[in-house]
């Protein structure tokens, strides 16, 4: 049988920001936690949990006449380094282009001593909120001296949006030609594009298998990581398994999680298990006797194999090391 893990490479295909190009690496995501921004006692605890992406919320998990706390707070705890937050990113998803609220979170967030490594901009539709977005980082980082662009990650949540994607990619990458930031990935908002559709939510989320295979299609055509979505019912884990390796077949690279009991078991779902690690270091071992003697494809374990296999075992070491799941000496 053959493996395949889903990675997203650093640098798409369509342009590579040269400009950084040598310092991008793949950045592990398969559990990206929401924290409200307001409360700094649940963005303490982010330093208990050994979760790949904390997202610090100034959108829906905060109240309105909140907004300008949670931006504060966030810019707070990130500039007065309150928090060792280990090897988790540092998130924060800020409010709609369209909400009036985004441009003061830029101004607090990007105006601080201390930035995110990743902005997450929710409900993008157009290629003109994409070219807004664009436009105010420039303003708001691009005098800062940074050793390395901020991750963006841009939201999919309407109708309108999901038919504008694939032209909302190609602004965004061009638009991090500059090196202010780095397009790193899509995610999916299934709750709002429901609404906006009038769809009812299933346990199987049947009725979004086209809108997560044309996310999972448009990040991978440009290298980028794709986000699935939240499994809302957080005390139901044997379902949020299912949903999560159901997503990881799909081609997903991660998943949104609303609550700290969720962490383990999506990042478990999106980690190489332990036969696919075995099939991928055998496999790679194999590759390269067989280039040493001069043969292209060749059969392993019964399955002729050619440079797309050898390519998907390579994906896999990669998301390995990056985890630290063995030593890198071992592959």
């Amino acid at each position: 049988m053959v493996f395949a893990q889903r990675i997203a490479v650093p640098c798409h295909r369509h342009k590579v920001n040269r400009r950084f190009a040598h310092q991008q690496k793949y950045v592990p995501r398969r559990a990206m936690l929401y924290v409200p921004g307001d409360s700094e006692k649940k963005i303490h605890k982010i330093s208990t949990l050994d979760v790949d992406c904390a997202v610090m919320d100034c959108e829906d998990g905060v109240a309105l006449n909140k907004k300008k706390e949670a931006r504060e707070t966030i810019a707070s705890v990130l500039s007065e380094g309150k928090y060792d937050f280990g090897r988790t990113e540092r998130g924060v998803r800020c409010n709609q282009v369209t909400s009036g609220f985004a441009e003061d979170d830029f101004k607090v967030l990007f105006g601080a001593k201390v930035v995110p490594d990743l902005l997450l901009v929710p409900k993008v539709d157009t290629v003109d909120e994409m070219e807004w977005i664009a436009d105010k980082l420039k303003v708001y980082l691009g005098e800062r001296q940074m050793g390395a662009p901020l991750n963006l990650i841009f939201q999919i949540e309407s109708a309108i949006g999901l038919i504008n994607l694939h032209q909302i990619i190609l602004k965004g990458l061009e638009k991090s030609e500059d090196g202010v930031f780095h397009l790193t990935g899509i995610m999916f908002g299934s709750d709002d594009f429901c609404a906006n559709i009038g769809a009812s939510r299933t346990l199987d989320a049947y009725e979004l298998t086209y809108v997560r295979q044309k996310i999972v299609v448009h990040a991978k055509a440009y290298n980028l990581q794709a986000i699935d979505m939240v499994q809302i019912n957080f005390k139901d884990l044997n379902a949020l398994r299912e949903q999560s390796l159901q997503g990881s077949r799909m081609g997903f690279t991660g998943k949104q999680v609303i609550h700290p009991n969720q962490v383990a078991v999506v990042q478990t779902a999106f980690s190489p298990s332990e036969e696919q690690i075995q099939w991928a270091t055998e496999m790679i071992e194999a590759f390269n006797e067989h280039q040493k003697s001069g043969k292209g494809a060749f059969v392993f374990r019964g399955v002729m194999i050619d440079m797309p296999s050898v390519l998907q075992a390579r994906n896999i070491v990669q998301l390995v090391q990056e985890l630290d799941l063995i030593p890198p000496k071992q592959i």
